[in-house]
């Protein structure tokens, strides 16, 4: 195997270890050495290709995000659709919502990559108010943003909270069928949201 190959395939195998260690402990729980030992390699091996447990954290954050975004798309002219598939990508992939809550708890203020990360969230936002209907970089541009932090919300908090999920709904998400109903009700919620004030309910 060519040595670029194989700098890219360790470098590949010690992510998703390390994204699995991430998401089951934290940064402040996440071994070293189990990351190394699940991908095979020396612990040294982490520290040479990453410097730091940090940047390693960082790393599954950046590939994890890119990885979401991606499988997502940009939000599209049916706004209450798009929280459905908001919901639908954290329901089949929890992981990155745990990655995300962790990082919430360890970071206090900055976030590694936060610059290109809130570029890639201003492009949503752009997008997101020309499917509005307003002008991109106009005021209403304010209001795009909130109204894609609220939509993100209601799609994923079933997944992040799934005990206040199980206190409210009971067994009835566990039901069969259960979790296609949620999904529709978090659609039909998020239509009356995004509609225009003309066309809500008196």
């Amino acid at each position: 195997m060519p040595r670029t190959e194989h700098l890219v395939g360790t470098r590949a195998l010690l992510l998703a270890a390390a994204r699995d260690e991430f998401a089951a402990h934290g940064m402040g729980g996440a071994r070293v050495g189990r990351i190394a030992e699940r991908a095979g390699v020396s612990k040294e091996r982490i520290y040479g290709y990453f410097g730091s447990k940090e940047k390693l954290f960082a790393a599954v954050i950046s590939e994890a995000l890119t990885e979401h975004a991606t499988l997502l798309g940009p939000p599209s002219a049916d706004l209450a659709e798009y929280a459905g598939r908001i919901y639908d990508l954290h329901r089949r992939n929890p992981q990155l919502l745990r990655l995300m809550m962790w990082e919430a708890l360890y970071y206090d203020g900055g976030l590694p990559n936060e610059q290109p990360r809130t570029a890639r969230y201003r492009d949503m936002v752009a997008t997101l108010s020309e499917a509005l209907g307003s002008e991109p970089g106009s005021d209403s541009d304010t209001e795009a943003a909130s109204t894609l932090l609220a939509l993100i919300g209601l799609a994923i908090l079933p997944t992040a909270f799934p005990q206040i999920t199980r206190l409210i709904l009971g067994t009835a998400a566990d039901a069969p069928g259960g979790d296609d109903e949620l999904r529709a009700h978090i659609v039909r919620l998020a239509r009356r949201m995004v509609a225009p004030a003309s066309d809500a309910p008196a």
